[in-house]
């Protein structure tokens, strides 16, 4: 970090040690980056202060009263006092006040043993109380299926009600009355279920706002804690699993400035719950003459090796982009130790012809924390708020706080919750069209003529005032990127609008970064999980699937009507097949009916893995809890097939030994890819030949997956499932 200027500086004392502390900053900052522990409840580092509880407050030489540390800025020659009789009186005078109300119920709350308010009480709390008279009771609030209330403990610290406000960007949560009739609450008793909602409940420092699903399920102390890496979207958000007797019973954020703050989003928190499905698979099974039965490994895998072997070069490797880097890694093996190339993670993308320039690795293109500092963004086919949350919220801090200019060229309008410099809405099949009059502003805007490649389609457009709006945007500052999103490769003209997308980023001088959907598509890529990874080129997910091969080898919990581009061909395709091997969590109705052998395989937080994130980096952890039954992880499970079907070098003993194989493959072919920030992908500069027709009769909702429909965990999350979200989804 670098060093502060003097100028910066200012000189204090805090409890007769001299320190220094940057000008403007609190008392409460400077005490904390000098070991000097100041009490406190509604003062969050990430939060606006709010100065309500009044537990900070400190002994300020010559000052008449206590001071609350966290709203009085530090002065030259300032003399701050922390554990003098004053502050120590003050706090003790604070505590007695906010215990006044508060319901003496420890032993039934589940913030029982990390609750700050029973910490601080053992600390500065009377042994014996003082207020005689009868407590105030408030009714409960119904907060939706994912936050529980128990309003009576709430103490006015307006934590939760910040988050809202300067966070989320939705102040769903308020305070109405005075003293000791104010309370917390929503507007017009509408649920909390933002995409961030849950963490309300981390914030809260006393017991009134907890989990719902977690509700009397188990004790802090009770508890182990596992670090875990999110496998639904390309962030890489850093959790914790806390786990009671070998079950997963919530999931809470890992603090990491670099990724995602001290925040994650309701379907990281939530998901969990997709692992107690119904339909876990639990044991192999094999489809003979029809009829599903249970067996042993063995025979799985002896059936699954021979149908494998018997298809060869004529076998397609379906494997789910959430699959950790180990498990993509030996699947890719596999594949290719069978002669085949037919192998993808692209599972929803409906048009590959950009692969013909080559293969590259999705990415952001820069450093997450670099979003923070942007100053102009345009974002083409996102909705950046359910594919990913926190970069959401990484876009909408650098808008509010640091005024980025920032346009989305999206199906349909939104709520974006910061200032949205433009709004170019257009249905799917004008996205080619409107992007050539995006082209044409930002030509104008940049005062830079597009590519000759470009310039036939350019030729006569006139660009609307949404358009140079967007392109204005844009081209703000000297911090710029062009985003595309999810929808966006899903579009069956996704080559035209990657080459568009491209020149634009060209002409404005910004960075292009490409948001793939999946919690490992950068690691899919550097697996060589494409069929342009090998040495000779294969067929893509899509062809795969209306060209059909003889065995399928899907990998993870991949479903055909949910996670392919074309679920009447995948069908088609499968039950035309001699061997469909399916290594999957759920035994779902679709895999019954196409499969021919199930291997239980372990999900997300069951299995120790590695993930990169869309900005490159990688990111290990290990498995929380183990799989249920007879289920294994999917490494050990490729491990073993690869040795079944005699294929060399697949003597692993750990996940990390599989990593770390690919992690010196890839620095011995290419450093930059394997450490630090991937680099902005190389794309095409001109149009491919021939424009897609086909985009006119594509609706929207084959583009917009739902939030809560990503992935299968998610789907099986009934939390998450109970959300007016989810239900909308549904109803689309």
């Amino acid at each position: 970090m670098a060093a502060q200027p003097q100028d910066d500086l200012v000189n204090l004392e805090v409890d007769g040690k001299p320190v220094k502390a940057r000008k403007g900053a609190m008392i409460i900052h400077a005490t904390d980056a000098h070991g000097a522990y100041v009490p406190r409840f509604c003062y969050h580092d990430k939060l606006p202060v709010a100065a309500n509880c009044r537990m900070c407050l400190v002994e300020v030489e010559r000052a008449p009263k206590p001071l609350p540390a966290c709203a009085t800025p530090v002065s030259e020659g300032m003399k701050v006092f922390t554990k003098s009789p004053v502050a120590i009186g003050a706090q003790k005078a604070t505590m007695e006040f906010l215990l006044i109300n508060h319901p003496l119920d420890c032993p039934i709350c589940d913030q029982g043993g990390e609750c700050e308010l029973q910490d601080l009480a053992l600390g500065f709390g009377r042994d014996i109380a003082r207020f005689n008279e009868r407590k105030r009771v408030v009714k409960d609030k119904d907060l939706g299926p994912l936050v529980s209330t128990d309003m009576t403990r709430c103490i006015h610290c307006t934590r939760c009600v910040r988050f809202g406000q300067d966070i989320a960007g939705i102040p769903e949560l308020g305070t109405t009355g005075r003293g000791e009739h104010m309370e917390i609450g929503t507007y017009v008793e509408k649920a909390v279920e933002h995409e961030l909602s849950g963490n309300i409940i981390d914030l809260c420092p006393v017991g009134a706002l907890n989990s719902k699903p977690f509700r009397y399920q188990g004790r802090s102390w009770e508890m182990t804690q596992s670090p875990l890496i999110a496998p639904h979207d390309g962030l890489g958000t850093n959790l914790f699993g806390h786990v009671l007797r070998g079950r997963l019973k919530r999931v809470v954020p890992r603090d990491n400035d670099a990724v995602n703050e001290t925040w994650i989003a309701d379907r990281e928190r939530f998901s969990y719950e997709g692992l107690l499905a119904d339909d876990r698979l639990t044991k192999p099974r094999l489809r003979e003459g029809g009829v599903w039965r249970e067996v042993d490994w063995e025979t799985a895998l002896g059936a699954a090796a021979r149908g494998l072997a018997a298809a060869g070069p004529s076998t397609g490797l379906l494997a789910h982009p959430s699959l950790t880097l180990e498990e993509l890694h030996l699947a890719s093996r596999v594949a290719r130790g069978l002669g085949s190339a037919n192998l993808d993670h692209r599972l929803r993308q409906r048009d590959f012809r950009g692969d013909a320039h080559g293969a590259s690795v999705p990415a952001l293109g820069l450093p997450l924390e670099a979003v923070d500092a942007l100053s102009g963004l345009l974002v083409i086919g996102s909705h950046l708020r359910a594919e990913l949350p926190l970069l959401a919220h990484r876009v909408r801090k650098a808008a509010v706080r640091a005024r980025a200019q920032v346009a989305f060229f999206d199906l349909a309008a939104r709520e974006y919750r910061f200032p949205v410099a433009a709004q170019i809405v257009a249905a799917p099949a004008d996205w080619m069209r409107g992007l050539v009059g995006l082209l044409s502003a930002t030509a104008e805007v940049a005062g830079v003529p597009s590519g000759a490649a470009f310039s036939a389609l350019t030729a006569g457009v006139t660009p609307s005032e949404a358009d140079r709006a967007a392109a204005r945007a844009l081209c703000t500052g000297s911090n710029r990127a062009v985003w595309l999103g999810a929808m966006a490769l899903r579009h069956p003209a996704y080559a035209e609008l990657q080459a568009l997308a491209a020149e634009i980023a060209r002409l404005a001088g910004a960075t292009l970064g490409t948001l793939a959907e999946g919690g490992n598509a950068v690691g899919a890529a550097l697996a060589a999980v494409t069929p342009q990874g090998g040495d000779r080129p294969g067929l893509d997910a899509l062809a795969m699937l209306r060209s059909p091969q003889r065995a399928y080898l899907l990998v993870g919990a991949i479903e055909p009507r949910h996670d392919l581009a074309d679920p009447a061909a995948a069908e088609a395709a499968f039950a035309g097949a001699a061997c469909v091997v399916a290594i999957t969590p759920y035994a779902s109705e679709e895999l019954l009916r196409c499969a021919h052998v199930l291997l239980p395989m372990a999900a997300f937080a069951e299995t120790s893995g590695t993930y990169v994130n869309l900005e490159g980096r990688w990111q290990s952890h290990p498995g929380a809890i183990a799989p249920p039954g007879e289920a294994r992880p999917g490494w050990k499970i490729l491990r073993v097939l690869g040795n079944l079907l005699q294929l060399p070098g697949f003597d692993y003993e750990s996940s990390e030994q599989v990593r770390d194989e690919l992690r010196a493959r890839l620095d011995a072919a290419a450093p930059s890819v394997a450490a630090g920030v991937l680099p902005t992908a190389v794309l095409p500069t001109t149009l491919p030949a021939g424009a897609r027709d086909a985009v006119a009769q594509l609706p929207s909702a084959v583009l917009d997956v739902p939030m809560y429909a990503i992935d299968a965990i998610l789907r099986r999350s009934p939390a998450l499932q109970a959300t007016t979200t989810a239900r909308a989804g549904a109803e689309a």
